[in-house]
């Protein structure tokens, strides 16, 4: 070790070298990953290099890292968010339903959302406090009431449609058809949670619970407060992913975002951000949803089953927790 302390690399072989690079750099193993997949893409399917495939990457990676960085926030304060996925689903529900196809509606369409999103995260919060319950099972059985209260409400199908105005902000496109409109939903979104995590006060207690909640309640922090609070965001982007998804898909479907309360957690995880808590950011975790998307494209390309979607998405996962072996948070 150097005095300076850092490593000193010349006595290293070659997969010292690889694993240091990868435990300390998780976001630009990602990065990487996706190039490579990217290319392969490419190679699979020549037709697949084109402005439109270029802009849905854009769209879909903006549209995971919503519910992502809820489930983001959860996971550095050492809690689990499996509710994003059904939570999205809801809210798309009640986008097409209070909007019916008409513009004029967007306000109480919103107010709706981030309702069940807040109730939903304020459930989640408040049960896993209270009882002291794995957050896991929780959030998992609040998904699961969610799921049937939405199909007690509809009775398993909908009519509804988002407005035109609300699609045209979502997939539409500028600069020569490259970019989607739903880059201003990022722009205005994306800061505001880099500084949540990165500047304000919230956002330190956060990484102090996740790291070690008995310092935390020694220093003051009111933990349970800043749980809570760290699911009903969650819950809140969550439900506006729904609002913007519906506009992207385009139809009444029950559960149909509910396979990205996996996806995100998957993003999160791929991203860099610990299981253990205290460590993480927002912007590993866009890096890891890129991953994801370019996966999934060439998932598609390649024509795999459902089944198998589920097996590599499931062996990426493990593949990449096995190549980090992060250190976990800094307990007692």
């Amino acid at each position: 070790m150097a005095k300076t302390g850092i490593a000193d690399t010349s006595s290293m072989t070659f997969g010292q070298k690889v694993k240091m690079f990868v435990n300390n750099n998780q976001a630009g193993v990602a990065l990487i990953l996706a190039a490579l997949l990217y290319i392969i893409t490419i190679i699979c399917n020549p037709g697949s290099l084109n402005k439109t495939a270029f802009g849905n990457i854009i769209l879909l990676t903006i549209l995971l890292a919503i519910p992502a960085a809820g489930c983001t926030i959860v996971l550095i304060g050492g809690g689990l968010d499996f509710c994003v996925g059904a939570v999205m689903s809801a809210t798309a529900v009640v986008t097409a339903q209070t909007m019916m196809g008409q513009n004029g509606h967007f306000i109480q369409t919103l107010a709706l959302a981030l309702l069940v999103g807040l109730l939903v995260g304020l459930a989640n919060g408040i049960t896993i406090v209270a009882t002291g319950l794995p957050p896991m099972i929780v959030s998992m059985a609040i998904c699961n009431v969610l799921t049937r209260l939405m199909y007690v409400f509809t009775g398993g199908s909908f009519a509804g449609q988002p407005s035109p105005a609300l699609m045209q902000t979502v997939t539409a496109r500028y600069l020569f058809g490259f970019v989607p409109n739903i880059v201003i939903y990022a722009v205005i979104l994306f800061p505001l949670i880099f500084f949540i995590l990165k500047f304000s006060r919230f956002g330190k207690q956060l990484y102090l619970i996740g790291n070690n909640e008995t310092a935390a309640r020694l220093t003051g922090v009111k933990v349970e407060k800043v749980k809570i609070i760290s699911y009903i965001i969650s819950g809140l982007l969550a439900a506006f992913a729904g609002v913007i998804g519906e506009a992207y898909i385009y139809g009444a479907r029950m559960q149909a975002f509910d396979d990205y309360g996996y996806k995100a957690l998957l993003a999160v995880i791929v991203g860099g951000t610990s299981f253990d808590g205290g460590v993480g950011s927002f912007e590993q975790t866009i890096c890891g949803c890129l991953l994801m998307v370019l996966l999934s494209n060439w998932i598609t390309t390649m024509q795999f089953s459902v089944p198998v979607q589920y097996i590599v998405n499931g062996a990426v996962l493990v593949a990449l927790m096995a190549l980090y072996n992060r250190s976990g948070a800094v307990r007692q």
